[in-house]
């Protein structure tokens, strides 16, 4: 399963949501489905999921569940500021907790889809 995050205007979520309804309502299979994080403007994601957030999914992906002490150290970075990026990952479902409590992201890909200027219909 995938991560995809985009941005979004308001409605877009309920008109997919209503079109699965609709497909299951017929007697359409249930699928399994990537995980949609949406944002309303570019900058709203690039404040949230800075470039510091991002490279500690990408290196994440590439070491396995780890503490975030571990995690800091193959960062090189202050764990007080890894501490804080990863628990705003966590708040927005890119990375989670094993029982262990090391930290992994769920995701097999993380995509960011970004378009930019006028969405035409």
């Amino acid at each position: 399963m995938k991560a995809i995050i985009d941005i979004s205007k308001p409605g877009d979520l309920m008109e997919d949501a209503l079109k699965i309804a609709r497909d299951l309502d017929a007697g359409g299979a249930a699928k399994e489905c990537d995980y949609h994080l949406s944002f309303s403007s570019a900058e709203q994601l690039f404040s949230e999921l800075t470039p510091a957030r991002l490279s500690l999914i990408d290196l994440l992906k590439s070491t396995g569940p780890v503490s975030i002490y571990a995690l800091a150290k193959a960062a090189n970075r202050n764990y007080s500021n890894v501490h804080t990026d990863c628990r705003k990952l966590e708040e927005h479902g890119l990375i989670e907790r094993d029982a262990g409590d090391r930290i992994f992201v769920p995701w097999d890909e993380v995509q960011i889809r970004l378009t930019l200027g006028r969405r035409t219909a």
